[in-house]
């Protein structure tokens, strides 16, 4: 599937994932190919993403994802350091 992490400042990450992990407001989820079509609340926490080369995490604080179709958007408030 493909993710792209978006923040107001710059595009983050963008490309081919195995697998993304996301903080909701009511816990953490995981979002795999073919997951069903869905929006949700992020909350500030951490942000995991496995792809076939690598595996990358980092803290956002809140946002907002969208899956449709196996492209999965994060549209991040910030990414903080």
């Amino acid at each position: 599937m493909f993710l792209e992490v978006i923040t107001p400042e710059k595009k983050i990450y963008e490309g081919n994932v195995i697998s993304a992990t996301f903080p909701g407001v009511d816990g953490s989820f995981q979002v795999l190919k073919r997951h069903a079509p869905m929006i949700s609340t992020c909350a500030r926490g951490l942000v995991k993403i496995k792809s076939s080369s690598e595996e990358k995490s980092f803290t956002i604080d809140g946002g907002v994802v969208e899956v449709l179709k196996n492209k999965v958007v994060l549209l991040a408030e910030k990414i903080i350091a």
